[in-house]
């Protein structure tokens, strides 16, 4: 039997790894330090447990960066996306998935696994020996944060995450509020009703955003500072940035129709997306935030229809650590100066679930190979894990590094021979030419250029 990969941290992208690995023939120990020490943000020992939104974002595969991932993870036999598919939860154009189910059969097809270990530790240091990967994501411990910061030579860098509230869909008014997806998108009426919309006019919204600065919010700890990545601002950070930045972000009134007033356009519109298969329970969409407890339910509750909303769940935030991977990573995903140990996840610098699991395939997939005595060609930058990869180990600018979605921004340039200008035509040809790419790659082959 070929050496162990011993992999640190069982969420999205542990879990991913250790999948690739073990169907390539590789065992791998995988060390999870839940639920024998927790953290303020998980509520189980499950693995790829999720703990902010319950969305991968969009599924459109021909015209979004990251429905292109969800097909690239698809074709390589991401565990993942396997499970997500299975557990999947309307959403209009999104892939949003039924969280405890999900990380429950995730676990579940890993322990089930005979080239699969499980051990419930918390690791404290770096790995003296290899193979290893680190996939701790955003709730590194602090002792291994500590040791990779020792060994990095530098501060780790950090950023604070916030998590948006869950109602409880039994509380909602539905004289006030109706179920509708933006624009109606969806193939099936279930997909065409995916949201619960919130109607506010004008003077509302003001309110609203009074009561929103006004606010209580938590303190940061000493020596702390507030970093946010712009992905996931805290709705308070962003009514500060401007009175109308609201109506153009999480509360843009566009694409919906009231049908308790049709002719009367909303002036702002809150949507919430059902958190779980029941559609017992809905969180806000973009309503992360750091209010205190307190501050959050009276500030929710002039929402229209959510006067009267129990909360399942109240936002928090939390720390979330990152390496500068650019000057510490190889294009192989190995630390410099550690090279038996490849970093994974959100870690390394990219931002949201289906990238980490994606640079945890990657992670997984070139570990293994190099025990088998293989070496696997560079990912394709044409490809979205390419885009990824590459932008993390390289493509980024070191001294300015911050987390990253993948998106078309980080793909090379594509000649549409005139049609320059048509948006739609240009993604189009983007994940045209990733699918030829990543194809080849999986398969060994050359890929076809367009």
């Amino acid at each position: 039997m070929s050496t162990p990969i011993h992999i640190i941290g069982g969420g999205m992208a542990g879990s991913e790894a250790a999948w690739q690995a073990v169907n390539l023939g590789v065992p791998v120990v995988i060390h999870e330090m839940r639920p024998r020490v927790g953290t303020f943000a998980h509520q189980t020992g499950h693995l790829a447990e999720m703990v902010c939104s319950n969305s991968f974002r969009s599924d459109d595969d021909e015209q979004n960066a990251v429905g292109l991932l969800h097909w690239e993870m698809r074709q390589a036999g991401g565990l993942i996306m396997s499970m997500a598919d299975r557990h999947r939860l309307p959403a209009g154009g999104a892939l949003a998935v039924d969280r405890e189910p999900f990380a429950a059969d995730v676990t579940a097809h890993l322990r089930a696994h005979p080239l699969v270990t499980v051990s419930e530790e918390e690791v404290t240091a770096l790995p003296d020996t290899g193979p290893a990967i680190i996939a701790t994501g955003p709730l590194t411990s602090g002792p291994l944060a500590q040791a990779i910061a020792d060994e990095a030579g530098q501060d780790s860098l950090a950023f604070f995450d916030a998590i948006a509230p869950i109602i409880h869909a039994d509380s909602i008014d539905m004289s006030k509020a109706w179920m509708q997806s933006r624009y109606d998108k969806g193939e099936t009426e279930e997909e065409r009703t995916a949201y619960l919309n919130c109607p506010m006019d004008k003077p509302t919204y003001e309110a609203f955003i009074d009561a929103l600065l006004a606010a209580e919010k938590t303190a940061f700890k000493e020596g702390e500072t507030a970093g946010y990545f712009d992905g996931c601002l805290p709705i308070e950070v962003m009514a500060e940035r401007g009175r109308e930045t609201l109506r153009f972000g999480p509360m843009k009134p566009v694409g919906l129709t009231n049908p308790h007033a049709p002719h009367v356009k909303p002036y702002a519109v809150v949507q919430l997306r059902r958190d779980n298969k029941l559609g017992t329970l809905f969180n806000i969409v973009g309503f992360q935030t750091k209010m205190k407890y307190g501050a959050q339910t009276s500030v929710f509750r002039m929402i229209p229809g959510l006067e009267n909303a129990r909360f399942a769940r109240l936002g928090g935030i939390h720390r979330n650590t990152f390496i500068n991977s650019p000057t510490l990573l190889d294009d192989q995903m190995r630390l410099r100066s550690r090279p038996h140990i490849r970093f994974a996840g959100q870690i390394t610098g990219v931002e949201g679930y289906v990238e980490s699991a994606a640079m945890g395939l990657l992670a997984g997939r070139l570990a293994a190979a190099e025990i088998l005595g293989q070496t696997l060609p560079p990912v394709p930058q044409d490809t979205a894990m390419g885009a990824l990869i590459h932008h993390i180990t390289g493509g980024a600018e070191a001294r300015t590094f911050q987390p990253m979605n993948v998106n078309f921004g980080l793909f090379p340039p594509i000649d549409l021979k005139g049609d320059r200008k048509n948006r739609k035509a240009r993604y189009k040809g983007y994940t045209d030419r990733a699918k030829t790419a990543w194809t080849g790659w999986l398969t060994g082959e050359p890929a076809l250029a367009l």
